[in-house]
């Protein structure tokens, strides 16, 4: 039996009926727990210096109206790739119009089953999806949390070096305070305690907030993640020939990407519709599965 939506269950039913798909929860913190369950066997397979790169978007507590905010309000825009956040129905407890604050209520129970909470990443998006409020900012960011399974773990953050944003010489001889010493050279060479803090010339450490736009694909009917958000969490993330796993696989960006940076990946995808997208994107564009 199929049943596209909770109503359409016979009530007799209900009380045996378990979702397969997330974010159909009825509660925030049921989800939350979906995501725990989910991320805990991910963890138990991950090599121990392995990374998590998660991204997750918010909801709203819904009105249950057509006025303020809708009640299923979800911010969708490149975190639908296959896998779906919280819907934000109305909830008892919380009210109406209310941020939820799901990616920060996944990140802090991923860290109290085990993970470490390395950091959180902003996406920023120049184009995002236009929204009809007038109370409050057009939401143009969402979270990237890197968790890890161990405490130190592989990241290769030459990798995803940034351009500086002046030339290099520039940094010979400037703004030196405290107790850093400086030697004049072709770069800047600053020193803090005997430690070397020179810049490194192949560029910057790479900032928290990245800049990326959205993008289309024309092949499926939601949104799916753009390949520049993806690239530098697998670049840090995996070495080259390692293998990168997405337990929401959707259209597949995440494989295709991996494929392009020359590393190996399991997908894991519910929709059997998806993942036939997902298998045709990646053999038109690469021309191989593994």
């Amino acid at each position: 039996m199929n049943f596209y939506n909770k109503a359409d269950i016979p009530e007799d039913l209900l009380e045996y009926f378990e979702p397969a798909e997330i974010g159909l929860e009825e509660t925030p913190e049921a989800y939350v727990q979906k995501m725990v369950d989910v991320f805990r066997e991910v963890r138990r397979v991950l090599k121990k210096d392995g990374t998590l790169w998660l991204n997750i978007g918010d909801s709203y507590n819904g009105t249950g109206n057509v006025s303020g905010e809708k009640q299923f309000e979800n911010n969708k825009q490149g975190t639908n790739n296959g896998s779906r956040g919280f819907t934000g129905k109305s909830i008892s407890g919380i009210k109406p119009k209310d941020l939820i604050g799901i990616p920060w209520m996944v990140a802090f129970a991923l860290r109290s089953d085990g993970w470490y909470l390395r950091q959180d990443i902003i996406w920023n998006k120049p184009n995002p999806m236009p929204e009809s409020v007038t109370d409050r900012c057009t939401k143009a960011h969402e979270y990237i949390f890197l968790l890890s399974k161990s405490a130190r773990y592989y990241y290769d953050a030459e990798a995803i070096l940034e351009p500086y944003t002046e030339p290099l010489d520039r940094w010979a001889g400037q703004m030196v305070r405290g107790n850093y010493k400086t030697k004049t050279d072709q770069f800047a060479v600053q020193e803090r305690n005997g430690r070397n803090m020179r810049p490194n010339e192949n560029g910057r450490n790479r900032r928290s907030v990245w800049t990326v736009t959205t993008k289309p694909y024309t092949g499926a009917h939601f949104a799916t993640y753009p390949e520049d958000l993806i690239s530098p969490c697998i670049l840090a993330g995996c070495p080259e020939d390692g293998i990168v796993i997405d337990p929401f696989m959707g259209a597949g960006t995440t494989g295709l990407v991996a494929r392009k940076l020359n590393r190996n990946y399991i997908g894991i995808e519910l929709n059997a519709e998806y993942k036939r997208i997902a298998d045709e994107r990646i053999m038109n564009e690469i021309g191989l599965f593994y």
